[in-house]
């Protein structure tokens, strides 16, 4: 279990004072159960998943993962104890071909992994695993990529940052799929999802509400999605027409 004891988190702001970006978060991630963080654009989300993986650190409260106390734990060590964090908009790395970058996340893969996994976020291995991960890779494919790292590894918390991102609806789709079958019931596993997707949204067992840089409401997908719905639908039309852009 995965559990946030009253993290906060503070940056420098350009007046040479502070400000708080998240307060007071608590919450608690099981195994067995997919989780989706959404709210308002600047609302705290990505700053959440990212204090989580140690990208960033907290000025306050504890992280506790499996009952042992993580915060003053590096990313690596976060890392080995088995926490992944795909990102919103992947890092590449020219001079590493894909298979390295898998082998990298799980160096006792064998050839039949590497070719699901590839194979499960819409590649084909033919035509992939030798590719090198730089420039040349369109964003969705890199995107792609990165979630094929993660599943890569035997996690026990992998955190998506809006998996959606650059990938056509037949894509989505698909991860959604592999996510539910990868972590929906495993009680080794917990999935978070930073999402506004309406096709993610529906899918998983809870959904935190962040605005502000708190912890709105949270609840069952039946008991949350009715209240977002709408807003969440308006706001993808508006994007759609080219009114709207999303960052966290």
């Amino acid at each position: 279990m995965l559990k946030l004891d009253n993290i906060s988190m503070t940056v420098n702001d350009s007046n040479g004072g502070t400000r708080e970006i998240i307060r007071n978060i608590n919450a608690e991630f099981h195994p067995g159960k997919i989780y989706a963080i959404t709210g308002p654009n600047g609302g705290g989300k990505t700053t959440i998943a990212k204090v989580i993986m140690g990208i960033y650190r907290n000025c306050a409260g504890n992280i506790y993962l499996n009952g042992e106390d993580i915060t003053e734990l590096s990313v690596t060590e976060r890392a080995k104890r088995g926490i992944a964090y795909a990102f919103q908009q992947p890092p590449r790395f020219k001079g590493l071909n894909v298979k390295d970058l898998l082998q990298i996340a799980r160096p006792s893969i064998d050839d039949k992994s590497l070719w699901k996994n590839l194979r499960d976020v819409g590649l084909c291995p033919e035509d992939y695993l030798d590719r090198d991960v730089g420039p040349g890779l369109s964003g969705g494919e890199i995107k792609r990529i990165e979630i094929a790292q993660v599943l890569s590894r035997n996690t026990v918390v992998s955190i998506f940052d809006e998996p959606e991102a650059g990938v056509d609806l037949w894509t989505v789709q698909r991860l959604i799929g592999i996510i539910m079958s990868k972590y929906k019931n495993n009680p080794h596993a917990t999935a978070i999802i930073i999402t506004h997707n309406e096709n993610v949204l529906p899918v998983c067992d809870e959904i935190l509400v962040v605005n502000d840089g708190m912890i709105q409401t949270r609840g069952t997908a039946d008991e949350i999605w009715p209240l977002i719905k709408g807003d969440i639908e308006c706001k993808m039309k508006d994007q759609c027409r080219g009114e709207m852009g999303y960052e966290n």
